[in-house]
């Protein structure tokens, strides 16, 4: 635990002006981003009496080994660093928001030619219209049916949409009249383009022109005695009447708004949105977060504000934001919200009529998804903090391991060999610190002295991140042997990232018994390193490795520590067998022109288009390579070259018949040098993943 006063700085040297701070712990990490309207004020709140601050406060001025401060010209500019500051080093006393899942949208695929109508996740895309969020997929696929009679826009994949084009056969869905049909020439593009773009405005609440319009080409078709297109215009009618009946008119002035409203107590806070557009409710989403430091009502409305908008920009982002408090200064969200709409934004508190009323309810959803949230994770966190403790009284720890670090090592009879290392953190994991290695220190398949060299290389980064300044370069591995498909990068003052080799655990299992155990604490030792504890998980009856012990310890089947170890060690296997198949898959694919230097996958197709095959090529004289679009002299003297070096595989036989196969070979840019045609890719040396 640190004295915040030996880390203060002189309130002469804190400049009285608006900024963004940080905080870092004693391995350089950003553990708090702040911002203030007068950077001395602020930060001198921080230096008072530790008793008189919040307990969570207190936390994190006693971890935290020194600070540092940004001068911004404005609030604003200081809101928008402190957002992209929180984002970037992901900082572990600041307000982070959980989506408890990831919300499914509506999205219309504008920026493609023949604009599909798909459910989506994730982050979003440029060009693609966004509706939603919804509750659930079910309900947006219910809304698409309805809407498919009137505005028949493709919802059909690639690959679909490409095999119906190629065969001139519309899917079901265009044979039902769901679905225009553009993939076999029914309609032009520009006319899906133009449905689309009506089946758009419709969902953005303009309804009541094409109901207007349906109902007028219904009449007129009874007018003239067309009564099919009548009934068929009739059921359009209805069934845009059924889909706008999902979504009720809560607000009558047609207003876009978004209503955010927070529950809290003194742990934890829920926020719970809901998205209003044209007056009806289009869209729903909840977060919850930890109160990791002493908060109002109104900062978490801020940073709810940065959660929502930060990467939205134009439409996507409200005339109007009601909330339940303000925060304070209001001036400067304000206007930032304003800058990401490209006008006007109103930012307010609703008092009475609808407004108020509709607020109400989103308010008592955000206390249901507290409630919730709590009658969860009280099992959760007790589960987990019962294993931990599990696990430190059964390795005689001092402490629970708040870091667990994994090892395994992954190769197919010696090849490929490759080594994962997976990262637990209060027994979750942290997918984003996960590192793999190739082995490269020797040739062949010895488990033990692989999980030696990798737990070398890795903690001799840490003490080369303690000891060092500057920065590694990325690329060509160092002196350690470290992979460039792993960079770690010194912890600079401009780089505080909690994703990097610098933050030690404070257990390293491993996936083995005594030998590879034996391997870890040899590594160790020889860096030395002696405040680590070792211990390894046996496959075959679950037993946990000592380093120093002839006998393991056996942990009951219903601990709760044993399902942990077993959770690490099954992520870490996970995490070398997928690397390793990558590997493989690549290796199996390579061919003799991914050796010429300078040649990419475009002038490689050229030539195999060109020539028919890789065989065909070796064949082919200078001047003949020469004649294909793109490759110069000097260029085909290097295929040659390399064709050249690389020697055809014996020829494949027929083991019935003992006739050799000799065919032309198809595109062998994905196979080894010289195989036949008729053997595909190269046959696999079977045997067990480790």
């Amino acid at each position: 635990m640190a004295d915040p006063s030996s880390y203060r700085p002189k309130p002469g040297q804190i400049p009285d002006s608006p900024g963004v701070y940080r905080f870092r712990d004693e391995h350089r990490r950003v553990i708090y981003v702040g911002k203030a309207k007068s950077l001395r004020q602020r930060l001198a709140n921080y230096f008072q009496d530790l008793a008189g601050l919040h307990p969570r406060t207190r936390t994190m001025v006693t971890t935290a080994a020194s600070v540092e401060w940004t001068v911004v010209s404005t609030e604003v500019e200081a809101l928008q660093l402190e957002y992209s500051w929180i984002k970037e080093y992901d900082p572990r006393f600041n307000v982070k928001y959980r989506d408890d899942k990831s919300y499914p949208y509506l999205a219309v695929t504008m920026n493609e030619e023949f604009p599909r109508v798909q459910v989506m996740r994730g982050h979003k895309k440029k060009g693609v219209r966004y509706f939603g969020p919804y509750a659930h997929a079910w309900a947006i696929r219910d809304t698409v049916d309805l809407l498919l009679r009137v505005f028949p826009v493709r919802t059909c994949s690639a690959g679909v949409f490409k095999n119906a084009a190629r065969t001139g056969r519309p899917c079901l869905l265009g044979y039902i009249g769901k679905c225009s049909a553009p993939c076999v020439g029914r309609i032009p593009a520009e006319e899906h383009r133009d449905l689309a773009e009506d089946f758009c405005d419709f969902m953005t609440g303009r309804t009541g022109t094409y109901l207007r319009r349906l109902e007028r080409q219904m009449m007129e078709a009874a007018e003239e005695m067309e009564y099919e297109r009548a009934a068929r215009l009739r059921d359009d009618i209805e069934a845009l009447k059924k889909a706008m009946e999902k979504n009720a008119v809560v607000l009558a002035d047609a207003t876009d708004a978004d209503l955010v409203a927070v529950a809290e107590d003194e742990l934890e806070a829920a926020v719970q949105i809901f998205h209003v557009r044209g007056g009806r409710v289009r869209g729903q989403r909840g977060w919850v977060t930890d109160k990791v430091e002493e908060i109002t009502t109104g900062a978490l409305v801020e940073h709810a504000l940065q959660q929502l908008y930060g990467e939205e920009t134009g439409d996507a982002v409200p005339k109007e934001v009601l909330v339940p408090a303000l925060p304070e200064p209001v001036g400067p969200v304000q206007e930032w919200l304003t800058a990401r709409r490209g006008s006007n934004v109103s930012l307010r508190i609703p008092q009475r009529g609808d407004k108020r009323a509709l607020m109400e309810t989103v308010e008592r959803n955000a206390q249901q998804a507290l409630v919730l949230h709590k009658t969860k994770r009280a099992s959760d966190l007790t589960t987990r903090s019962r294993a931990l403790e599990e696990i430190a009284d059964a390795l005689d720890l001092d402490s629970a391991p708040l870091r667990i670090e994994c090892y395994d090592v992954s190769h197919l009879q010696g090849d490929d060999v490759v080594a994962s290392m997976v990262v637990f953190e209060d027994g979750l994991a942290r997918k984003g610190e996960y590192r793999r290695f190739q082995i490269r220190g020797f040739e062949g398949q010895d488990d033990v002295r692989s999980l030696h060299e990798v737990i070398t290389r890795r903690f001799r980064r840490y003490l080369v991140e303690k000891e060092r300044t500057g920065e590694w370069t990325d690329g060509e591995p160092g002196a350690d042997g470290a992979l460039p498909d792993a960079p770690v990068h010194t912890l600079t003052e401009d780089d505080g990232r909690p994703k990097r080799f610098a933050y030690p655990p404070q257990l390293v299992v491993v996936d083995g018994g005594r030998p590879q155990v034996a391997a870890a604490r040899r590594a160790l030792d020889d860096l030395g390193i002696d405040d680590i504890a070792v211990c390894g998980l046996a496959k075959r009856l679950e037993e946990v490795w000592l380093p120093d012990d002839d006998n393991p310890v056996v942990l009951p089947r219903t601990s709760e520590g044993l399902y942990l170890l077993q959770r690490v060690r099954d992520e870490a296997h996970r995490f070398a067998i997928t690397y390793q198949r990558t590997k493989r898959a690549k290796r199996f694919r390579s061919g003799p022109l991914d050796d010429v230097p300078g040649l990419g996958e475009t002038r490689k197709q050229a030539l195999i288009k060109h020539f028919g095959s890789v065989k065909k090529l070796r064949s082919a004289t200078l001047d003949q390579i020469c004649e294909v679009p793109g490759i110069g002299r000097r260029t085909a003297e290097t295929i040659v070259a390399a064709l050249t070096r690389a020697v055809p595989a014996a020829p494949a036989v027929n083991t019935a018949t003992g006739e050799i196969m000799d065919e032309e070979e198809p595109d062998t840019t994905a196979g080894s040098p010289g195989e036949p045609a008729t053997t595909g890719a190269p046959h696999e040396r079977r045997g067990q993943e480790t």
